[in-house]
């Protein structure tokens, strides 16, 4: 199957186009070079009736809206230099200090001011028979206050198994921090209500605790037993209520080796749709948009907001530069950081 390209707008001076991959039973994924940022995910429900159950939006003006900007969910969006917080915007690696942007209060958020995820991404098409595209960037020493000048590339297949693939590679050349991830937020039902009907697996007992400000303490929490163990699967609304609060829950796998496995299963009754998460990462944020406004609607009247998707955004321990032990926050000079993520669609 074929990448199918159509021009999405310009942004400062450069060309922006969406890249759409088609598989054999009617999924198809989308994606911008800005941000290299997943725009729209087409999937077939019980009755074969194709709906999208990604947030996102279909004119790149939509990325700039007022009520998007000033919310800032980050839909869709590839997370880096480091995603999720960490403390108090700064580090220290090989004996120095490094500042960095104070973009969510006084901490580090989704690799500072301007992110991966507001960068333009150069683009290739691999010959092959899956549609695939890669993207690149080149992030430049000191960018936001990160060491190293970093080659990084993202590629995105969809298989006839339904899987969407998300390999990323990077190599700095200094000692540098690096966990990138994709922000995505899915609704099963193709946003005709809240998420808080789908049932959640999440296949650990264990989650990193956080701070008042919502940075990693490394502490590592035992949810046996709690409202958020979801081990055995559980309605989200009933998980909401129990905790009088939504999901921002950063889930820690047994993964020493960092191999491919499962990680999660989310599904929904009412479309019959289902999402099982794979990768090779030993944490994954849950996060069922507790802060997404309801201002922010697609172009054509899709709504979002609080509770109306949810993210697994896999990657590295948030705050990993500042905890003793985070496993493979700090990608060393020449070395390649490689993790791969797989969303697999059912219904």
């Amino acid at each position: 199957m074929s990448v199918e390209i159509t021009k999405f707008g310009a942004y400062q001076r450069e060309g922006i186009d969406q890249y759409s991959l088609k598989n054999a039973n009617g999924v198809e994924v989308k994606i911008i070079n800005y941000g290299a940022t997943i725009t729209t995910i087409n999937v077939p429900n019980s009755k074969g009736e194709i709906e999208n159950i990604a947030c996102g939006f279909d004119t790149l003006e939509g990325y700039f809206g007022k009520e998007y900007v000033e919310n800032s969910p980050y839909f869709g969006g590839t997370i880096g230099r480091y995603c999720s917080q960490i403390k108090d915007a700064k580090f220290s690696l090989n004996g120095k200090g490094y500042q960095l942007a104070a973009n969510c209060n006084d901490n580090n958020l989704h690799g500072g001011s301007v992110g991966f995820d507001k960068k333009v991404w150069s683009v290739e098409i691999p010959e092959i028979a899956t549609p695939t595209v890669v993207m690149k960037l080149e992030s430049k020493d000191l960018e936001e206050g990160f060491p190293g000048n970093v080659a990084v590339s993202v590629t995105f297949s969809l298989t006839d198994e339904n899987e969407l693939k998300i390999a990323y590679k990077a190599t700095p050349d200094q000692d540098t921090p690096l966990s990138l991830t994709n922000h995505s937020y899915f609704n099963l039902n193709g946003f005709a209500s809240t998420v808080e009907n789908h049932v959640a697996k999440v296949h650990t007992y264990k989650r990193q605790a956080m701070d008042e400000t919502g940075a990693g303490t490394g502490e590592i929490v035992n949810v046996t037993g709690q409202a958020d163990d979801l081990r055995d699967g559980k309605r989200i609304g009933d998980v909401h209520k129990a905790m009088n609060d939504g999901f921002e829950h950063f889930y820690v796998f047994d993964n020493a080796e960092f191999k491919l496995a499962e990680v999660a299963h989310i599904n929904s009754e009412e479309s019959g749709r289902s999402l099982t998460v794979f990768s090779e990462e030993p944490c994954m944020l849950l996060y069922t948009g507790k802060y997404t406004s309801d201002e922010i609607r697609r172009e054509n009247g899709e709504q979002y907001g609080k509770y109306r998707g949810f993210c697994c955004e896999t990657h590295r321990y948030q705050n990993g530069p500042n905890i003793q032990g985070s496993p493979k926050s700090i990608t060393k000079a020449g070395e390649e950081f490689k993790s791969t993520t797989i969303f697999k669609f059912g219904w």
